[in-house]
């Protein structure tokens, strides 16, 4: 199923979006993101990133602390402002701190990984709006559910400008294992340069879970 299945239309962003690139930047520079990923972020878009809950209420990541339950998924995506170009992009989602943050042995995990994104309308690709992938995911959005005891995980989202090589790229398939993954080694092999937009939140275990990743 495509994730853009799933995409409800985003009539309001929620207060707590990212509303500023030099905010974002410090965000992920605070939380030492591009240092533990290695890779450079400066962005030059705003990357919405939306989940939906049951109970219509909706959460749009900023830097802030998330429960799983709240993060279950898949989320929507967009952007805030147009870079003047309609795409394709590529968005991934990444967890560096598993099994916790102060021993990440099995990290970096993938939790998502697609391709093709597009934006939905004209009016979006002048003015920045909601995102959708014209093709299946390479790997389907996998909810966040860190380990029980571990302190909260950062779960990163990256935009990066789509490459000719992406679609054709034999590294990540759909059967690839998320564990011990390498964004910035994968960027780098299928030629995807550094990221243009991002956004990131913290979630810590469920108390009620055992589930790890």
């Amino acid at each position: 199923m495509l994730i853009s299945a799933c995409i409800i239309l985003l009539l309001g962003l929620a207060i707590a979006q990212d509303t500023s690139l030099l905010t974002v930047k410090s965000s992920f520079d605070d939380a030492n993101i591009p240092e533990t990923i290695h890779l450079i972020f400066d962005p030059r878009i705003l990357l919405d990133v939306t989940f939906f809950e049951p109970s219509g209420e909706s959460i749009t990541l900023h830097a802030d602390n998330d429960s799983p339950s709240a993060t279950a998924g898949p989320p929507s995506f967009g952007v805030v402002e147009n870079i003047g170009r309609p795409g394709p992009f590529v968005i991934a989602a990444i967890d560096p701190d598993v099994p916790t943050p102060q021993n990440p042995t099995v990290s970096q995990v993938r939790h998502f990984l697609g391709g093709n994104f597009v934006f939905a309308n004209t009016t979006a690709s002048k003015h920045g709006g909601r995102l959708v992938n014209t093709t299946p995911a390479v790997t389907e959005f996998q909810q966040p559910r860190p380990r029980a005891g571990s302190d909260p995980h950062r779960y990163i989202f990256l935009l990066f400008e789509q490459s000719k090589n992406f679609n054709d790229q034999t590294w990540i398939t759909p059967t690839t294992p998320v564990t011990f993954f390498n964004l910035s080694t994968f960027a780098a092999a299928v030629g995807l340069g550094q990221p243009i937009g991002g956004t990131f939140m913290f979630v810590g275990p469920d108390p009620t879970t055992k589930a790890q990743s």
